[in-house]
């Protein structure tokens, strides 16, 4: 053999050996990846506004998977391969409650059961809240879900959060509750951004006419009358009945503007506003964040956008 055939396999057997050399760091290192991925918190989330609220709080400690996307009602919802899998191996599963995941025969109770999932890792993010209900005066009392619609709750909320992963993992509950001791500041400023703006508004400006009773927690905290074409959410929102209703409310009330919330159909509210010829001021959320790029894509910045076209509209 030549010294260039010699050079040659010299050359392929070095080759080898860095190839499996590399082979070798790789597979070390997709362990390495493996073992400090596993070392998150594994989390699932109902919906996209508790979503928000345990990365903030979790941070880069935990790996959350949210259920509900946006665009679909938290109320009905058909659980995906991918839900029944992430909430089997869950260390934390976060739920709202007051019914907003249609309560215990609702479609999270039956997914929880069906994975088995222990009661000690499933936690309600609305524990503690004081319930209030819709329909009571035509006898069909449902509890009314909505009071992440305000700050004051959304303090609750992340309380709830911080206990949950306390509990879960409780090496790192320093780190949690310094995350969460951050949030809470900023929940309480917007607390103060609400009442303030509110204080702003003419006393005789102060109802808030929206599609759907949704807004009942906040007005009562923050001091706004309400106004609404349905109060319980049914196949039948927006009829004649409803709308003539409102317009009579309207024109009685007086007020400035009205407001359709982002995820229902704007027509009725729109008759509204040719019967009655107060304009709609502008879009208000209700049962879920914005999509990403919007001011609404975070519970801050939802919570914000609320309270900053509320208090436009009612300023005019």
């Amino acid at each position: 053999m030549n010294k260039f055939k010699k050079l040659g396999l010299g050359l392929l057997t070095a080759v080898a050996v860095i190839g499996l050399a590399a082979c070798g760091n790789e597979g070390k290192e997709s362990k390495k990846d493996a073992d400090k991925k596993s070392d998150k918190l594994s989390v699932v989330t109902s919906f996209s506004i508790i979503q928000d609220i345990a990365e903030e709080i979790g941070g880069d400690l935990v790996d959350v998977h949210n259920m509900v996307p946006i665009g679909l009602a938290p109320h009905e919802y058909e659980a995906l391969p991918e839900d029944i899998e992430k909430s089997t191996n869950a260390d934390v599963v976060f739920y709202n409650g007051l019914n907003l995941e249609g309560g215990k025969s609702g479609w999270f109770f039956k997914l929880m059961t069906s994975v088995k999932k222990e009661d000690s890792k499933v936690f309600e993010v609305m524990k503690g809240v004081e319930p209030m209900y819709l329909g009571e005066n035509s006898g069909e009392k449902e509890m009314n879900p909505h009071a992440f619609l305000s700050p004051k709750v959304g303090m609750t909320m992340a309380d709830n959060v911080l206990k949950a992963y306390e509990k879960a993992d409780p090496k790192n509950a320093d780190k949690y509750r310094e995350n969460a001791e951050k949030y809470q500041k900023e929940l309480e400023d917007m607390d103060k951004v609400y009442r303030d703006k509110v204080a702003e508004i003419p006393e005789k400006n102060r109802t808030l006419v929206t599609s759907e009773h949704a807004y009942q927690y906040m007005a009562k905290e923050y001091g706004l009358k309400e106004g609404y074409l349905w109060e319980i959410d049914t196949e039948e929102n927006g009829t004649p009945e409803q709308i003539e209703s409102l317009v009579k409310f309207v024109k009685k009330s007086d007020i400035p503007s009205l407001f359709v919330e982002t995820n229902v159909p704007p027509k009725p509210m729109e008759t509204v506003s040719r019967e009655t010829k107060v304009p709609i001021f502008g879009k208000v959320y209700s049962d879920e964040l914005g999509k990403k790029g919007t001011d609404g894509d975070t519970y801050l910045g939802f919570l914000k956008s609320n309270i900053e076209t509320i208090h436009n509209g009612l300023m005019k």
